[in-house]
This record gives structure tokens, C-alpha cells and sequence, in this order.
């Protein structure tokens, strides 16, 4: 097939191979092109570093599809706890941290990185 997209084969799942518990959140990259890119991440209770921002130039659609996770903003006071199903837009350039994620199960995120409509 010849349509611009890579194939790789057949389906995959997204909790297969999830890695054990480790020092650093596990990041697969599904698919991406010069404005999008898709990636599976997996936390095991990693949380950003004391005073880390992400103050990130794509915008981001992220959702929990299994664990849990709580996010803050820099413009919220409220932080925002995500369980399996919630899901988000992140704008570009909106400051937010990963406060904690579960250490009882591995998190399962979905992320959809993409550029801004300049």
C-alpha cells in the first residue's frame, strides 16, 4: 500500500508489554509526523521534580486510560486528579507538573502531541 503512512503489520495493545516498575516513566511513540505525534506513556508513581514546570510549545490531549494521576497548573490553585477515562486538552505554553501518579498499578496515559494554529 502506498498511501504515505507506514504500516507496521497488525494490531498492538496498549497494556501489553507494560514495564515493571521503574525510575522513569516508560514512553512509546505510536506514530508521528512533522504536527503530530501520538505516545503511550507509562508511570509507576514518577511525579516531576520539585519546582519542574513543562512549559511545552505543542499542545497536548492527554487521557488516562488506566491508574490514576494528579496535575497541576500554574494558574489553577486546584489540581486536577484524572482516573481511567478522564482526559484533557493542554494548551501550548500552559504550565503544568505531574504531582504524583499511582504506585499501587502502572498509569497508562495516551498522549496527542500537536502543533499550534499560528
Amino acid at each position: 500500500m502506498n498511501d504515505g503512512v507506514m504500516h507496521d503489520g497488525g494490531p498492538k495493545n496498549l497494556f501489553t508489554d507494560l514495564p515493571a516498575s521503574t525510575a522513569k516513566e516508560y514512553v512509546d511513540v505510536l506514530a508521528s509526523s512533522s504536527n503530530v505525534r501520538i505516545e503511550r506513556i507509562v508511570s509507576t508513581g514518577q511525579s516531576s521534580a520539585d519546582g519542574f514546570w513543562y512549559d511545552q510549545d505543542e499542545h497536548e490531549w492527554v487521557a488516562v486510560l488506566a491508574g490514576e494521576a494528579r496535575l497541576s497548573f500554574d494558574d489553577d490553585p486546584e489540581p486536577l486528579t484524572l482516573k481511567p477515562g478522564d482526559h484533557l486538552l493542554i494548551p501550548a505554553h500552559r504550565k503544568h507538573r505531574v504531582e504524583w501518579t499511582s504506585d499501587q498499578e502502572p498509569t497508562v496515559w495516551l498522549a496527542v502531541f500537536f502543533g499550534r494554529d499560528d
